[in-house]
């Protein structure tokens, strides 16, 4: 009987320890990755091994930046929501419908020169080099994935593609 409740005591202490233990990493890990969860920069410091002069400079152009993106954003937003009630159910792609592709279409180079452009600052704003590699980057990306960025900046979450 001594024998059973030790090896049942023995078993419940090393059980908490062990849920102690993992407890204390997963909290540990948290804070580690959470610290700054409003810092949406915070990868780009990492990333590109930037020191605090170089953050307080990227992070004034990012926060003037904004809301000329999100601007840009919902006015394309705006444009697809009519293009989409112009479309409706029809087979066939009406003037109207053909204009509003247009209006989208030019609001969306509007949309790229100006992000090129903000990434430009911002690779300026870094050391050459790092500057060099990431302005190739965001190319790539903007010129690649830009209407994923139109659908998170504008807020509009109703309109969804399936490529």
């Amino acid at each position: 009987m001594k024998r059973s409740v030790l090896i049942l005591i023995t078993a419940l202490v090393l059980g908490a320890s062990i849920f102690a233990g993992a407890y204390w990493v997963a909290h540990r890990a948290s804070v580690m990755c959470c610290a700054h969860p409003e810092d949406d920069l915070d990868w780009l410091r990492t990333e590109f091994h930037l020191g605090t002069a170089e953050m307080t400079r990227i992070r004034a152009l990012h926060e003037g930046y904004l809301p000329k993106c999100a601007e840009m954003c919902a006015k394309i937003a705006t444009k697809q929501s009519e293009l989409d009630l112009l479309a409706g159910h029809g087979t066939n792609l009406t003037m109207d419908a053909q204009s509003k592709l247009q209006d989208i279409a030019a609001l969306r180079a509007q949309c790229q020169a100006r992000m090129m452009e903000h990434f430009t600052s911002v690779s300026q704003a870094m050391p050459p080099a790092q500057g060099q590699r990431y302005l190739a980057e965001m190319k790539r990306l903007t010129l690649g994935n830009h209407e994923q960025m139109e659908h998170s900046m504008s807020g509009n979450t109703g309109h969804e593609h399936s490529h």
